[in-house]
């Protein structure tokens, strides 16, 4: 599932795998490819979802800026490139 944040901003750094994130924010939508050692930003308002690629699984760290207010934050979004394999958690 892809989902867009109300409050927060979120910055992932890469651990381990490959894989493929989705970003969009306003007219502006992009692919980027994920491994080992990057870092992406997800501005306040914009539409993602990633995937894993490989026997590795993908793994990352990430930080939310301001804290993670709580439930109600992540919006879903119904309109992602990929068809989700695992099943949402609680949003």
């Amino acid at each position: 599932m892809a989902v867009a944040h109300r409050t927060v901003a979120e910055i992932w750094y890469f651990l381990r795998g490959r894989g493929e994130m989705w970003r969009r924010l306003g007219k502006r939508e992009e692919v980027v490819q994920v491994d080992c050692g990057v870092c992406i930003t997800i501005p306040i308002g914009t539409a993602f979802q990633f995937r894993s690629l490989g026997v590795v699984p993908l793994s990352a760290i990430g930080v939310t800026i301001p804290p993670w207010p709580g439930a109600g934050e992540a919006e879903l979004v119904g309109d992602a490139p990929w068809t989700p394999t695992v099943a949402a958690g609680p949003t």
